[in-house]
C-alpha cells in the first residue's frame, strides 16, 4: 500500500509465513510451556509527605510577599496592594498602564496643591513628631492616650504632613482609629480628599473599597476625581454594583463625569458583564458631550466584548472606531486580538497582527503573548513556539508570560515533555520563572500523575526563591483530587489553612472538582453555604466545577438541572459549561442531548470557538456515533482549526471500527503530513482495523514495526488487539506466541487477555484447552469473572451439550469458591433456557 507507513498484507495462512517450512512446535496453556505472567505491580505511590513538606517549609508570611506593610491591630486590616497571580491576569504583569489610568495618577498627583495645607499648631507638631517616633504597633494605644488632643489637631494638616514624609501608612491607621473612635464621626470633605488620594496613589484598592464602605460618602462633598478613584477601586476589588450606585450619586450631586472616570465606568460594566447595552449608553452619551476616545476607551470596550462572547461586537465596534478616523494604537489592538485569541480563531488574530504591521503599529510584548495565546487556544502549538522564535529574531525578549503561556498550552494538550524542555530553554536563556509558570507545571503534572517530577519543581521553586501562593495549594488540591483519593485533598486543605492560605472562591471551585473526581457525593448548598459564609459568590466557574464533577459520573439530569439552574440565577454559560454538558452527555450516553448542543452551535446560535468544536467531536466520538463525529470534525476544519493527534486519533478510531480502511488511511496520512507523530493510540486503532477485519496478520506487522522502532512501546491494550485478532481466526497457536512474548516483555495479562483466548477455544469447541487457560489464570492471581463462565456455558450450549453445561455450571464453586451464588443460578438458568428454545 503506498505511501503508508506498514507493507502489504501477506497471504493469510493458518501459521506464521515466517515459519512455513517447519513444523510448528505446540505450545499449550500451562506453566510449563509459558514463561510465567510477572506479578501484579502495585500502583505508584503518591508522596504526599514530601510534597506537603516542600509546600510548607516555605515561612508562612511569604505568601503574600508584604513584611513591610502594617497590620492594624485592632481591625486586622493589612495595608496591602492588590496581586496578580491567575493566568487570566498574566499579560497585565508586563503591559503598560493605559493612558487614562496613568492620567487618572497624575491629575490626582496635580491635585494636591487644592487641599489645605493647613498649618500644625504646637500641639499638632507634637502629635506628628511622636507618631513618627513610634513603632507602628504602638500606635493605637498611643492615639487612645490622646483622644481629646486629636479632636483639636487638624486632621487635614496632620495626615498631609505626613504623607508628605513618607509615612502615609501611619496617616491611614490614624485615619482608621478616628473612624473606629466614634460611631458617629463626620470628617471634614477635604480629610476624605486626602485619604482618597492616597489610597489611590499607593493602589490599596482593597483597603479603599473596605474604607468606603464604612463611610457613607453620599453625605460628603467630594470633586469627581475622588469619586473617580472610589470608583477605580471599587472596579479593582470586584465590587461592581457598589460602584454603579456611586456613579449614580455622584450624577444626582451635579457632578459631570471626566474622560477618565467614564472609562472607569466602561471598566465596571465590562468586567461584571451581560452589560452590553449599558457599555453602548456611556459610548453614546460620551459622544454626545465631545469626548474623544482614548485607547482606554476603545481597549476596555474591545475586552467587554471578549469576556461575554461577543466577537461580532467587537468587530462593529473596531470598524466603527477607524470609519470615525480613530487611528488603533497598540493596546486597542493588543485588546482585539485578545478577543479573538480567547476564542480561538487563529485566522482572525494573525489578520489583526497583519493590520498591526501595515499600519507601522509597533507589536509589543502583549502583542506576542496575545499571539501565542491565540494559537495555544486554536491547537497551533508548534505555530506558538515559532512566535517565540519570531519574537527573538525580531529583537523582542519574550518574557515570562510568553513561555508560560505556551508550557500550560502544551500541558492542555498532553505534550509533558515539550513543555519541560520549554522550561528549561526559558531558564537557559535567562528568562526567570515566577510562581505563575511553576504553577502551570504543577497542574501538568498533576494531571498526568507524575508526582516525583513535581517535587523537583518544588524543589526548583526553592532554589529560585520562589515562594507557593494560594493558586499553588488549589493547584495541589486538584492533583490529589487526581488520584481519587478524599483524604489526600482533605489532608491538603488541612495544611494549606496552617500555612496561612484560608480558601478563596478559587479552592472552593477546586474542592467541588476535587471531590468530584473522588467520586464523592457533593453537597452543594452545604458548599454553597460555605463560600459565602466566607464571603465569596458563586460563579459561572463554580457552575462549571460542578457540572464537571457530574460529568465525570455521566449524571447528565443532574448536571441540566445545575445548568438551568445557573441560566436563571442569570449568569452566562461559558464554552466551558457547554463543554462540559457536552461530556456528560457522552458519559450518560445521551446522544439526543449532544446533538441539541450540536444544532445550536452550527445554527451560530453558540459561537463554534475551537473547545467547543473539539468537545463535540470528542462526545460524538465517545457515543460512537459515525455521522456526528464526521459532522462536527468536518465543521472543526471549516472554522480554520488546526485538529491535535487526540481528534485525529477519535476520528480515525471511529472510522476503524466501522472498517472504513480507506477513510482510516487519509487520517492516518493528515497526521503525518500536519507534522504529528502518530502515537500508541493511534497504532493501537490501527491494529484493532485489521483485526476486525479478520488480517490479523497485517495487525501483528504493526506490533513487530513498534518493537522494531523503539519510538513507542507497546502496551497491554496492543498485545490483546492482535491476540483477538488471531483468537478471531481460530489461530490459537499463534495467538499464544504473541501471548508468550508478552509476557517475556514484563507485560501481565488482565481478565480480557484471558476471555479472549476462552472465547477463541470456545469457537472450536475445545473445552479441554479452555479448562487450561481458566486454571492457568487461578494459579496465577486473575479470578475468572461471570463473562468467563459464560462463554463457556454458551459454547457448551452450542454444541447442544446441556448436560456438561451444567456439570459445568455445578463444578464453578469448586474453582472458585468467592463467586456468588446468584450468579450460578443465572448461569445455570441459560443453559435451561438453550435447552428450552
Amino acid at each position: 500500500m503506498e505511501g503508508t507507513i506498514f507493507p502489504n498484507k501477506p497471504i493469510p495462512s493458518t501459521i506464521n509465513p515466517s515459519t512455513t517450512t517447519t513444523t510448528p512446535t505446540l505450545i499449550k496453556f500451562s506453566s510449563t510451556s509459558l514463561p510465567l505472567p510477572p506479578d501484579s505491580q502495585p500502583p505508584p505511590s503518591f508522596p504526599l509527605d514530601s510534597l506537603l513538606h516542600h509546600l510548607s517549609s516555605s515561612p508562612t508570611n511569604h505568601h503574600n510577599n508584604n513584611k513591610h506593610l502594617p497590620i492594624n491591630p485592632k481591625t486586622k486590616t493589612q495595608f496591602t496592594p492588590i496581586r496578580i497571580s491567575n493566568k487570566r491576569q498574566l499579560h497585565q504583569l508586563n503591559a503598560k498602564k493605559p493612558t487614562s489610568v496613568a492620567v487618572l495618577e497624575r491629575d490626582l498627583d496635580i491635585q494636591e496643591g487644592n487641599i489645605s495645607n493647613g498649618f500644625l499648631s504646637n500641639q499638632g507638631k507634637f502629635v506628628f513628631d511622636s507618631i513618627k517616633e513610634l513603632a507602628f504597633e504602638d500606635l493605637i494605644a498611643f492615639f487612645d492616650s490622646v483622644k481629646f488632643q486629636l479632636l483639636d489637631v487638624d486632621l487635614i494638616s496632620l495626615l498631609r504632613e505626613l504623607d508628605v514624609s513618607g509615612d502615609w501608612k501611619k496617616g491611614l491607621l490614624l485615619f482608621e482609629w478616628c473612624l473606629s473612635s466614634s460611631e458617629n464621626v463626620k470628617f471634614e470633605n477635604g480629610v476624605l480628599d486626602m485619604i482618597v488620594r492616597i489610597l489611590g496613589r499607593e493602589s490599596q484598592h482593597g483597603i479603599a473599597s473596605k474604607l468606603f464602605d464604612r463611610i457613607a460618602i453620599e453625605d460628603y462633598e467630594l470633586d469627581v476625581r475622588s469619586y473617580t478613584t472610589i470608583l477605580h477601586a471599587y472596579c479593582r476589588t470586584g465590587k461592581y454594583r457598589r460602584a454603579i450606585v456611586i456613579y449614580d450619586d455622584m450624577k444626582k450631586k451635579g457632578l459631570s463625569p471626566t474622560l477618565v472616570t467614564y472609562n472607569v465606568m466602561l471598566d465596571v460594566y465590562g468586567k461584571m458583564g451581560r452589560s452590553w447595552s449599558k457599555i453602548l449608553e456611556l459610548l453614546d452619551e460620551m459622544r454626545s458631550k465631545k469626548l474623544e476616545f482614548d485607547e482606554f476607551t476603545c481597549s476596555t470596550v474591545i475586552s467587554a466584548c471578549g469576556r461575554d462572547g461577543l466577537l461580532d461586537e467587537a468587530k462593529a465596534f473596531f470598524k466603527d472606531l477607524k470609519k470615525h478616523g480613530y487611528t488603533p494604537g497598540t493596546v486597542t489592538y493588543n485588546a482585539l486580538l485578545q478577543v479573538f485569541g480567547k476564542a480561538g480563531v487563529y485566522a482572525e488574530a494573525l489578520s489583526i497582527l497583519k493590520e498591526m504591521e501595515q499600519n507601522n503599529c509597533p507589536a509589543d510584548s502583549v502583542t506576542y503573548n496575545e499571539l501565542v495565546a491565540a494559537c495555544a487556544r486554536s491547537g497551533f502549538y508548534e505555530e506558538g513556539a515559532s512566535v517565540i522564535k519570531n519574537m527573538i529574531s525580531k529583537g523582542k525578549k519574550p518574557d515570562t508570560v510568553t513561555y508560560t503561556t505556551l508550557i500550560d498550552a502544551y500541558g492542555r494538550a498532553g505534550s509533558v515533555d515539550k513543555a519541560l524542555q520549554l522550561l528549561e530553554q526559558m531558564k537557559e536563556l535567562g528568562c526567570v520563572p515566577n510562581v505563575c509558570t511553576y504553577n502551570a507545571v504543577l497542574a501538568m503534572l498533576g494531571k498526568n500523575s507524575r508526582p516525583e517530577e513535581m517535587l523537583k519543581i518544588l524543589h526548583d521553586m526553592k532554589l529560585q526563591d520562589c515562594h507557593p501562593n494560594r493558586v499553588t495549594w488549589n493547584t495541589m488540591l486538584s492533583a490529589c483530587g487526581n488520584r481519587g483519593v478524599r483524604e489526600y485533598v482533605d489532608r491538603v486543605l488541612s495544611q494549606m489553612r496552617s500555612c496561612g492560605f484560608e480558601p478563596d472562591r478559587d479552592t472552593f471551585n477546586t474542592l467541588i472538582s476535587a471531590y468530584g473526581r473522588c467520586g464523592s457525593d457533593i453537597d452543594f448548598s452545604k458548599i454553597y453555604e460555605e463560600m459565602v459564609s466566607a464571603g465569596f459568590t458563586p460563579s459561572v466557574t463554580t457552575y462549571n466545577a460542578l457540572l464537571n464533577a457530574l460529568s465525570r459520573r455521566g449524571d447528565w439530569k443532574r448536571a441540566e438541572t445545575v445548568f438551568f439552574d445557573m441560566m436563571r440565577k442569570g449568569f452566562k454559560p461559558s464554552d466551558t459549561s457547554y463543554a462540559t454538558m457536552l461530556h456528560s452527555y457522552a458519559k450518560g450516553g445521551n446522544l439526543v442531548g449532544i446533538e441539541k448542543i450540536g444544532n445550536e452551535i452550527y445554527d451560530g446560535r453558540i459561537f463554534p470557538s475551537w473547545m467547543l468544536l473539539r468537545s463535540l467531536v470528542l462526545a460524538n466520538f465517545k457515543c460512537r456515533s459515525l455521522k456526528g463525529t464526521e459532522t462536527a470534525f468536518h465543521e472543526f476544519q471549516k472554522n480554520g482549526y488546526k485538529p491535535d493527534l487526540v481528534l485525529y486519533n477519535s476520528i480515525l478510531s471511529i472510522y476503524a471500527k466501522n472498517n472504513m480502511h480507506d477513510q482510516a488511511h487519509e487520517i492516518l496520512d493528515m497526521i503525518k503530513s500536519n507534522g504529528l507523530k502518530p502515537d500508541l493510540f493511534t497504532h493501537n486503532n490501527l491494529m484493532d482495523m485489521y483485526a476486525r477485519a479478520g488480517e490479523c496478520w497485517k495487525a501483528k506487522e504493526i506490533l513487530d514495526g513498534l518493537l522494531s522502532s523503539g519510538e513507542v512501546k507497546p502496551d497491554l491494550v496492543s498485545y490483546n488487539t492482535v491476540i483477538k485478532g488471531f483468537c478471531r481466526q481460530g489461530l490459537m497457536q499463534d495467538a499464544l506466541t504473541i501471548f508468550s512474548e508478552m509476557t517475556l516483555r514484563g507485560i501481565r495479562p488482565c481478565i480480557f487477555t484471558y476471555n479472549t483466548f476462552v472465547s477463541g477455544y470456545a469457537g472450536q469447541g475445545m473445552f479441554t484447552e479452555i479448562d487450561e487457560v481458566i486454571k492457568y489464570m487461578t494459579e496465577h492471581n486473575c479470578r475468572p469473572n461471570e463473562l468467563t463462565y459464560k462463554i463457556v456455558v454458551d459454547a457448551y450450549c452450542k454444541e447442544r451439550k446441556y448436560g456438561e453445561a451444567m456439570d459445568f455450571v455445578s463444578k464453578i464453586k469448586e474453582i472458585d469458591d468467592s463467586f456468588d451464588d446468584w450468579s450460578v443460578q443465572r448461569l445455570a438458568s441459560r443453559v435451561r433456557e438453550n435447552l428450552d428454545s
